[in-house]
């Protein structure tokens, strides 16, 4: 996505619907923390029936300063319209990224099924995630759905 350290949308955003717009298969979209708010901002822009589904992982609230970093409040507003194709939103209780009720919001108004992770902090090895069974079984679910 470019840099990491310095993250910007315009920049990521341009890099993802290069590659989904390229593709020439079907595409499942895997993003995680300000990746998943990246993936709400480039959906209007790929190319209509690319992009079968999207599985994202506790979504990074860059509307909340308290919570995020400034590097990334560029990724802000937050898109809020419903997103075109088949998506889960898992998020984590005690996320500190994001409130819990953010979350929930924001994946309704994708129009996202939302999971609950129970108490996982970032869902990321900063929280003690190792393997995440529970995630690769929820994610088998959502691939199942897909056809």
């Amino acid at each position: 996505m470019g840099n990491w350290e310095r993250p910007h949308l315009a920049d990521w955003r341009e890099r993802l619907v290069r590659a989904v717009n390229a593709a020439e298969r079907p595409v499942v979209l895997v993003a995680h923390s300000l990746g998943v708010v990246m993936v709400a901002h480039a959906a209007p822009e790929f190319e209509p029936g690319k992009v079968v589904g999207a599985y994202l992982v506790a979504m990074a609230d860059v509307e909340d300063t308290t919570r995020s970093s400034p590097e990334t409040h560029n990724f802000a507003p937050i898109p809020r319209e419903p997103l075109p194709f088949e998506t889960v939103m898992v998020a984590s209780r005690n996320d500190p990224h994001a409130a819990w009720t953010r979350s929930e919001t924001i994946a309704n108004q994708w129009g996202a099924k939302f999971e609950d992770a129970g108490e996982a902090g970032h869902i990321n090895a900063d929280s003690g995630q190792g393997p995440w069974p529970e995630g690769l079984l929820s994610f088998a679910r959502f691939m199942s759905r897909l056809g």
